[in-house]
């Protein structure tokens, strides 16, 4: 019986590389593994022409999709790109000291709906008591003068105070300035270290993000797998067919990672990192499925709700497509 042939594009993760490399074959799938580095330019491809059978995705772009009743994906509990956010918020410490110093002020963000400020506003909001009713966004590229890509996003289902960067300054620059008090985002503005007014609100936010996940068990998903409801139509294995060859993918990078006659990246502690990883995750840190990753979903959905991108929390198990092997 001959495959079907699909293609997938994804970031070249370490936990994604042997699908791309042939290590991990997808059971009665050809896959054309295509790597894109720039995750934005993946989700405009596929919001926009649906170009490609099988990608990542983001997270919080397909639930307003899925909550709208707009999607024309479905997806399956795979989370290629995961990140704690304490560590990316960057204010001008003239303007402010603490979090809730942020109530009324005017914050930078790429873009309002994405997973990331998605997080951190939600962070804000539920550990540090910030009334994120009372902040003008600001959005743009932290280090550059343009937009944030071509996206083609879900409108929000309620009024929220945003504005577009068109000043011909970065967001970096318009913090420096003071005319922002905070940047959030999946990068850092270049002028944290260059100019001493630009700190993190953080700055041990190593260890916040330990006591954070400790206490709550949400370790922000950024993005998830999305395959087209068409190819999923036509082909149903294909579902379970792939979270099975994720999931041989994942387990053969971590045990890559934990090769002890050699590092196997750029991280000259990495004995030592991995030793905290079993402490604070109990070994796995990148689970897949859906319940151990109940409380970051759970999360994720009410702050969508809470910041206008979905008129009512959706339940977590009607996200993905049933898959009897999931784990």
């Amino acid at each position: 019986m001959s495959k079907v042939k699909l293609t997938f594009a994804c970031g070249l993760y370490d936990r994604v590389l042997p699908l791309y490399t042939g290590d991990v074959p997808v059971e009665g799938v050809e896959l054309n593994f295509v790597n894109i580095d720039s995750p934005r330019e993946i989700f405009d491809r596929m919001s926009g022409t649906q170009e490609f059978d099988v990608c990542e995705y983001s997270s919080s772009e397909f639930i307003s999709r899925f909550a709208a009743k707009q999607c024309p994906f479905v997806a399956i509990p795979v989370f290629p790109s995961r990140a704690f956010r304490h560590g990316f918020i960057a204010i001008n410490r003239k303007v402010v000291r603490t979090a809730k110093d942020l109530e009324g002020k005017r914050i930078g963000l790429p873009m309002y709906t994405m997973t990331a400020s998605i997080f951190i506003k939600g962070l804000l909001q539920h550990e540090y008591g910030v009334d994120l009713s009372t902040v003008t966004w600001v959005e743009g590229q932290i280090n550059g003068a343009e937009k944030h890509g071509n996206p083609s996003t879900m409108p929000l289902v309620r009024p929220v105070s945003i504005e577009y960067n068109s000043g011909g300054k970065s967001l970096s620059e318009l913090l420096e300035a003071g005319e922002l008090a905070a940047v959030i985002g999946t990068s850092m503005p270049r002028a944290l270290g260059r100019n001493p007014d630009v700190i993190r609100l953080f700055p041990d936010y190593r260890k916040a993000e330990k006591d954070y996940y400790r206490r709550t068990r949400i370790f922000p998903i950024m993005h998830l797998v999305v395959i087209r409801r068409d190819v999923h139509e036509r082909h149903p294995f294909v579902a379970a067919s792939l979270y099975k060859a994720f999931c041989a993918a994942k387990d053969l990078a971590m045990a890559k990672m934990r090769f002890g006659a050699s590092l196997r990246y750029m991280l000259p502690w990495l004995p030592s990192d991995i030793e905290e990883i079993d402490e604070v995750f109990g070994g796995d840190p990148w689970p897949y499925g859906i319940e151990p990753n109940r409380p970051t979903l759970q999360a994720l959905t009410t702050y969508l709700h809470e910041q206008s991108l979905i008129a009512e929390p959706v339940a977590v198990d009607e996200l993905f497509v049933p898959i009897p092997s999931s784990r």
